[in-house]
């Protein structure tokens, strides 16, 4: 199902970023937001393991599992909504994960350029 009240940062509807774990702010799949997601949840990527380390040493543990969120911890190689914020953190230590552009809001694109987001897109 694509989203069509929400575009992606290509300017079409917004593809799903993840069932399996379920991501997103709403845990519906997509990166989308509205104004009670401060940390605005937006970036699909696909997270590394030093991404995820990375992460973890700036106090964001994605790893563990939190059982009675739902949230089974992430692993290489899994798809998961980042906030913007941090998705650039990321790059600018050098740790920065693949993204989707098909599946990352529009909305990213008031924090991250779109050259950079380009940059690291899944091929």
């Amino acid at each position: 199902m694509i989203e069509k009240r929400h575009k992606n940062l290509l300017g079409e509807p917004l593809s799903p970023c993840c069932h399996d774990p379920a991501t997103g702010y709403f845990r519906d799949g997509f990166c989308r937001t509205d104004t009670t997601d401060r940390g605005i949840h937006v970036v699909c990527a696909i997270v590394t393991q030093e991404f995820l380390d990375y992460s973890l040493s700036k106090g964001n543990d994605l790893m563990t599992p939190m059982p009675a969120y739902g949230f089974h911890g992430l692993k290489d190689g899994d798809s998961w909504c980042l906030c913007a914020s941090r998705w650039l953190e990321a790059f600018e230590a050098g740790v920065a994960p693949p993204v989707k552009l098909i599946s990352t809001h529009e909305k990213a694109l008031e924090i991250i350029p779109l050259a950079l987001l380009k940059q690291h897109a899944l091929q």
